[in-house]
């Protein structure tokens, strides 16, 4: 399991390096425009829906995003959409994880399937913009989620349940603990204030996600920080509740070792449109 892991992640990376640092954009996002679409499948399937149905989400998915490229919607102010969408996941975080599984399925299925390829799409919009803002802001964004991952991983192996009895939330993802979510934010915090002194000493651009945070203040950035870590968290326990939902440990097999597109992408789904909408305030 750990081999199949790290091959997929080096192959994941070999694919996606080249087309992040490649002048022209339009790599990357066909590339991502493929994962998404490749994250619409599983989220029809994880929905009850048949094969093909599946694979109409797909398309759709895909589809739109190069619609959406090709009329250069992309490149345009999407503050309204950010703050939509923002709102929107914030609400379902709220609720679900009061309420549970068990309140997701009695949900009209249209409007469980069709939410689900709105938050997709978005994400991908959010993700095509940061690209546009920079190589150096899509790094800091995606590094935001990929390190709170890794120092959650690490501080709940070595804390969970030293300070906090109850585990974040048992009932869907038993294995997270509350000292996972604080080791993800002292992670990233200091990530954070790193990435923005390498700003300031002009090692780097300067136009990561952390300087434009810190242009309206520090409290600004720590607070921001925070939030967009405890996102991507709530993100990840959502995707384990559809899946709980749903019946299945994984969203998909596509990724061997890591299961599907959507267990990769999970903490990117919130946070992506949050921090586009943190940055336009």
């Amino acid at each position: 399991m750990l081999k199949q892991r790290i091959l997929t992640a080096i192959v994941m990376l070999l694919l996606l390096i080249p087309s992040v640092l490649a002048a022209d954009p339009l790599g990357f996002v066909v590339l991502t425009a493929v994962f998404i679409g490749a994250g619409g499948w599983e989220w029809g399937r994880l929905n009850g829906l048949s094969h093909r149905t599946s694979l109409a989400s797909a398309v759709v998915c895909a589809g739109l995003c190069g619609v959406f490229w090709v009329t250069g919607l992309a490149a345009r102010p999407l503050s309204s959409l950010w703050i939509v969408v923002g709102a929107a996941w914030v609400g379902l975080a709220l609720w679900l994880l009061r309420a549970g599984a068990s309140a997701w399925l009695p949900k009209p299925l249209a409007l469980r399937w069709g939410g689900g390829l709105i938050f997709l799409c978005a994400a991908w919009l959010a993700l095509v913009q940061a690209r546009l803002a920079g190589i150096d802001f899509l790094l800091s964004l995606l590094l935001l989620v990929w390190v709170a991952d890794v120092a959650a991983y690490f501080a709940g192996r070595a804390m969970g349940g030293r300070f906090f009895r109850q585990k974040l939330a048992p009932s869907i993802s038993p294995g997270k603990t509350w000292e996972g979510v604080a080791g993800a934010v002292l992670g990233v915090l200091c990530m954070a204030f790193a990435w923005r002194a390498l700003d300031l000493a002009g090692f780097t651009p300067g136009g990561s996600l952390y300087s434009r945070l810190a242009s309206v203040g520090t409290i600004f950035l720590v607070i921001s920080v925070v939030f967009l870590t405890a996102m991507g968290v709530v993100g990840d326990l959502l995707e384990s509740l559809f899946k709980r939902a749903a019946g299945v440990k994984d969203s998909g097999v596509i990724l061997p070792g890591h299961g599907g597109v959507l267990d990769r992408i999970d903490a990117l789904l919130p946070v992506l449109p949050l921090a586009l909408l943190l940055c336009t305030m």
